[in-house]
């Protein structure tokens, strides 16, 4: 099973930039959208706004204003977290959430992407057995 989950943005080739200078892959682009590759299951479909608005029946929400769903990218080390956070920063997100750090188990921290959407880096080492 895949996972595609379509964001509304506000400018398509802007936020294009912003996730490949996160180091993503876009895939199948056209003039409207462009698929961010998280893994092989899982894609961001990033949806110029009156392309997202032609799915929908309701009022597209401001993700700038309130958030209503957290996207969390799972990551192997602490370090992978502070490499994609930082360069989202770098590359105009703001930061989101509360860092986490929990004995070692879990180190987290968020940011907002361009359009207010909150995204989670997370790493999560399992407890040696």
């Amino acid at each position: 099973m895949q996972l595609f989950v379509n964001l509304p943005v506000k400018d398509i080739e802007r936020s294009k930039q912003f996730f490949t200078d996160l180091g993503f892959t876009l895939f199948g682009m056209a003039d409207n959208m462009a698929s961010v590759v998280i893994s092989e299951q899982t894609q961001v479909m990033l949806l110029a706004e009156d392309a997202f608005a032609s799915y929908i029946t309701k009022e597209i929400g401001d993700a700038g204003k309130s958030t209503e769903a957290i996207l969390v990218l799972g990551l192997e080390n602490p370090a992978q977290v502070d490499e994609l956070v930082d360069k989202a920063l770098a590359s105009g997100a703001t930061p989101a959430g509360v860092k986490q750090e929990d004995g070692g188990f879990r180190y987290q921290r968020g940011f907002a992407d361009l359009d207010g959407h909150h995204w989670e880096a997370l790493c999560l080492v399992q407890p040696a057995q």
